[in-house]
């Protein structure tokens, strides 16, 4: 195939504002995501509440936005009093979700302390499986209500006067899918999740809600349980969630590298199913997408903990393709900014994470890189550009551009960021990039993550095989700039 490839931006062609949550993550009490995770007071690396400061600082330089929390399947199971109040007086729990024992050492008022040091809103998951709509909303009270009334006075009581302000909420999770605790049918979902949301909304007005939407596009009951939520709720929520998480289980390489495709599609039709039930209702209200659930998961599905503490659950090891998968999503994030909002990955350490933690030690995955380049570049306004590029067959999805790119561009700044993803497995792509407007005055920084093998990993022996590495030389003249870009690789362009 030619190795040459253009793409043509104008910073006035906009999609839409870039929307600050869609760097978000989520912790669930799953596994060693919460506990030899986030926190572990027996770790020489804990500060002198608990928190692993080495995982701190790798959050930090992901600059998370929004957090996800509690759950997961653990959220339709758990009661959110247990973990509150003075630590020796919490239950041990099952958690029969993952088969595990729950400690509660660590719950809501710990993971709103956690969000202020990392600096990022809280996002609060309501049970809607065993939980009632009178424990969501008392829930809110807790977290939102002045001092006055019982939760607000208990949240005074445990050491914190004043409220949290957590604007946004979750109604319940997965609830369409059979392995929930509590799952209920499209209809009694609908309901349930309608009368949540009143009462949580009188509690706090300003609270924003998101409806849980499929768990991923192949649901036998997708879209219609999506149309059915969305019709019931409409005027309640703000945010209509969907989850996916992708791997490449035929062993086909070329597709899996090509996936943004099937993820654009997924996006595609539930905001076709938005725009229904908005014209369905006649409603001027808007509805957009929560993707609070994303990742590469696939080799390690494992999920009982043997009715263990902290069992090692679903601790996937992260390739090269698996890099280059995350870094499409983020594109697609970008290029469907229009309708996605919020997104949250799962999760942010040892479970399903490109993080994993030991006693005294934090090992970074390759699809760290990936997130923390375009989470700290991607400002302003995501960019409607035109590529061309080789193409590529692919068993699933036919013909595929080998370029996958996204760009950005913040008018307050005049910065501006080009995401690439080189899906070609052989070929150096010389890449031309081409503005058609207002061209930035240089070229601030470029990284690539680049490797000659799909299967490559890092590993505590070898902890930098695979890391983004600074690409120096390249400028703009007369509105261009040219670079080369690797087979199997990402790269992130700074200019400003």
């Amino acid at each position: 195939m030619s190795n040459s490839a253009k793409i043509s931006l104008d910073t006035n062609r906009i999609i839409s504002e870039i929307s600050p949550y869609l760097f978000g993550g989520f912790a669930e009490h799953m596994g060693r995501c919460v506990y030899e995770g986030i926190y572990d007071p027996d770790s020489p690396l804990a500060d002198d509440q608990g928190f692993r400061t080495d995982v701190m600082d790798a959050l930090k330089e992901q600059q998370y936005t929004i957090m996800r929390y509690p759950g997961g399947n653990f959220l339709s199971g758990y009661n959110w009093l247990d973990g509150v109040g003075p630590k020796e007086q919490r239950p041990r729990r099952r958690d029969l979700a993952w088969q595990s024992i729950e400690t509660n050492q660590f719950g809501t008022d710990e993971f709103m302390e956690f969000c202020r040091r990392l600096g990022c809103e809280p996002m609060m998951a309501a049970n809607l499986g065993t939980g009632t709509i009178e424990n969501a909303s008392a829930l809110v009270e807790y977290c939102n209500a002045p001092q006055g009334t019982k939760y607000a006075d208990l949240r005074a009581e445990y050491g914190h006067a004043d409220p949290y302000g957590v604007k946004y909420w979750c109604l319940g999770n997965e609830m369409d899918g059979p392995w929930q605790i509590g799952h209920l049918e499209m209809d009694e979902y609908a309901r349930k999740a309608r009368e949540a949301a009143k009462m949580m909304r009188w509690q706090d007005p300003s609270i924003k809600l998101i409806s849980c939407g499929s768990s991923n596009n192949k649901m036998p009951t997708y879209p219609e349980w999506d149309r059915v939520t969305l019709e019931t709720c409409w005027e309640l929520v703000d945010y209509h969630s969907i989850h996916y998480y992708a791997g490449n289980w035929d062993e086909d390489s070329t597709s899996y590298l090509a996936l943004a495709v099937e993820l654009e599609d997924y996006v595609d039709t539930v905001a076709a199913t938005l725009r229904y039930a908005k014209a369905k209702r006649r409603s001027k209200h808007d509805v957009f997408l929560s993707w609070d659930e994303w990742q590469v998961w696939y080799k390690d599905r494992g999920g009982r903990g043997g009715w263990t503490e902290a069992p090692h659950l679903c601790e996937e090891i992260y390739n090269l393709e698996d890099a280059l998968v995350v870094g499409q999503w983020l594109n697609v994030f970008l290029r469907k900014s229009d309708v996605v909002k919020v997104a949250c990955v799962a999760q942010i350490v040892n479970i399903i994470s490109w993080l994993q933690t030991k006693k005294d030690g934090l090992l970074v995955q390759p699809s760290f890189y990936p997130f923390k380049l375009v989470s700290n570049l991607a400002r302003g306004n995501a960019l409607d550009l035109y590529t061309s590029a080789p193409m590529i067959e692919t068993p699933k999805y036919g013909g595929v551009a080998a370029l996958d790119v996204s760009a950005s561009h913040d008018p307050e700044s005049g910065n501006g960021a080009v995401f690439i993803v080189n899906r070609s497995q052989s070929d150096t792509i010389t890449t031309e990039v081409d503005w058609q407007g207002d061209v930035p005055g240089s070229v601030k920084e470029v990284w690539q993550l680049a490797g000659s093998d799909l299967k490559m990993v890092n590993s505590w022996e070898n902890p930098n095989n695979l890391v983004a590495k600074p690409v120096n030389g390249v400028t703009i003249r007369d509105g261009k700039m040219t670079l080369q870009v690797p087979p199997l690789s990402f790269t992130a362009v700074s200019v400003g």
